[in-house]
C-alpha cells in the first residue's frame, strides 16, 4: 500500500508520455499532408537562402578571429549548452553554431520530403542526397577545425589545407542545394510531378538532361569552367586566411609584406586569387557568351560586379565588410553558372547536332 502513490505517479507520467507521443505523431502527420511540391519549392528557396547566409558568417567567424569563441568544445559552447556571452567572439561563433545546426536540420527536411513526393531516380531525389552528404560533410570540417584548434590565430599548413576543403565542399553544397531548387520547380511544371521513374525525364531537367551534351566542345569548357572556380574559390580562402592573420593598412604595406623575405606562406600566397581570378575570366567569359539563358546573363552581370569588388578588396586592404560582400557574390555567381551549366546540358538533350561555334539559346527561366 506505501507503493501506492509511487506506482499513480509513474502511471500517470506513462500516460502524459503516451499522449505527447500521440500528438507528435498527429502534428508529423498533419506535416506531412501540409507540405505539398509547391510548398517544397518554397523551402528549397528557403534553405538556399539561409544556407548562404550561414556561409557569409561563417567567413564573419574567421575574419574577427571568433572561431576559438566556444573554446575547444564541440557541439557545446565552452561546455554548455548557452554559455555566458562575455567576449563578442563568443556570441559570434555561438550564433554561427545555431545556425549552421538550424541549416542541417533544413537539409535533412528537403531529404525526407524530396524521397516523399517524387519517385525512385527523379532529379530532386539526387540533388537532396547530394545535399545531405555535403551539409553532413561541412559539419564534421566544422568540428574538426574546432577539435584540432585549427581556428583564430592559428598559422598552420594543415589550417590551409583544411580552408581549402572547407570552400571546396561549400562549392559542392550550394550547387546540389541550387541543382535541388531548380528541378523541384521544373517539377511544377510536369504534368505529374509525383511520378515514378519513368516520369522523371520527362519534364526540361530531369533525367535525360543529366546526360545531355556530354563530351561535346561546349561541355568540355562548361566542365573547365566550373572546375577552376573551384579552384578560384580555394586560392581565395587562402587569400582571405592571409589577409586575417596578417592584417595590412594599405595596399603598398601589403604588396612590400608579400614579398619580403621573411614573409609567412600566407602572406605569399595572397597574390594567387587575383591571377587566377583574372585567367579564369577569360574562359568563363568565352563560355558565357555561347549561352543565352538568363541563368548565363545574370553570371555574367555576377562575374563583372565581382570583378570590380575583388579589385576594391585589393586595393583598400580587404576591409571585413567587402570581403563578406565578395564572399556573397562569389556564392551567388557560382550558384550562377552551375545552372546555365544545367540548362546548357538540357538544350544538348534535344538538340544532340550542333556546331560548337554557334551560340547555345535555351529558354529564360527562374523560380
Amino acid at each position: 500500500m506505501k507503493n501506492l502513490p509511487v506506482r499513480k505517479a509513474a502511471a500517470f507520467r506513462g500516460l502524459q508520455n503516451g499522449y505527447k507521443g500521440l500528438m507528435l505523431a498527429a502534428a508529423w502527420t498533419r506535416l506531412h499532408t501540409f507540405v505539398t511540391p509547391r510548398r517544397f519549392l518554397r523551402l528549397c528557396v528557403v534553405s538556399l537562402v539561409f544556407v548562404l547566409g550561414v556561409i557569409v558568417w561563417g567567413a564573419l567567424v574567421r575574419a574577427t578571429g571568433s572561431g576559438a569563441g566556444c573554446g575547444q568544445h564541440w557541439p557545446l559552447c565552452n561546455g554548455q549548452m548557452l554559455p555566458v556571452f562575455s567576449r563578442y567572439q563568443t556570441l559570434i561563433e555561438f550564433f554561427h553554431r545555431v545556425t549552421s545546426g538550424l541549416s542541417l536540420l533544413l537539409v535533412f527536411t528537403l531529404g525526407h520530403f524530396a524521397f516523399r513526393l517524387y519517385g525512385q531516380n527523379h532529379p530532386v531525389r539526387r540533388f537532396a542526397v547530394g545535399s545531405m552528404v555535403a551539409m553532413v560533410i561541412e559539419a564534421l570540417i566544422g568540428a574538426a577545425l574546432v577539435l584540432l584548434r585549427l581556428v583564430e590565430h592559428d598559422r598552420s599548413v594543415d589550417r590551409a589545407i583544411s580552408m581549402t576543403l572547407h570552400l571546396g565542399n561549400t562549392c559542392f553544397l550550394l550547387g546540389a542545394l541550387a541543382l535541388l531548387t531548380w528541378s523541384a520547380w521544373n517539377a511544377q511544371r510536369a504534368p505529374n510531378p509525383l511520378g515514378s521513374a519513368g516520369d522523371a525525364g520527362s519534364f526540361r531537367g530531369g533525367e535525360s538532361s543529366l546526360r545531355g551534351g556530354q563530351g561535346s566542345p561546349h561541355e568540355t569548357l562548361a566542365l573547365m569552367v566550373l572546375g577552376g572556380f573551384v579552384v578560384l574559390a580555394a586560392a581565395g580562402a587562402l587569400t582571405a586566411l592571409g589577409d586575417t592573420l596578417f592584417e595590412v593598412r594599405s595596399f603598398n604595406e601589403g604588396w612590400i609584406r608579400d614579398w619580403a623575405r621573411d614573409a609567412h606562406f600566407l602572406e605569399r600566397l595572397r597574390v594567387l586569387h587575383p591571377v587566377l581570378a583574372l585567367l579564369w575570366m577569360v574562359g568563363a567569359l568565352v563560355w558565357l557568351q555561347r549561352l543565352s539563358s538568363s541563368w548565363a546573363k545574370w553570371a555574367l552581370r555576377l562575374l563583372i560586379s565581382n570583378l570590380m569588388i575583388g579589385a576594391a578588396n585589393v586595393l583598400l586592404a580587404a576591409p571585413v565588410a567587402l570581403q563578406l560582400v565578395h564572399l556573397l557574390v562569389a556564392n551567388l555567381l557560382w550558384i550562377a553558372l552551375v545552372l546555365a551549366w544545367h540548362e546548357s546540358r538540357v538544350l544538348f538533350s534535344r538538340q544532340p547536332e550542333r556546331s560548337s561555334s554557334e551560340p547555345l539559346v535555351v529558354t529564360p527561366s527562374g523560380f
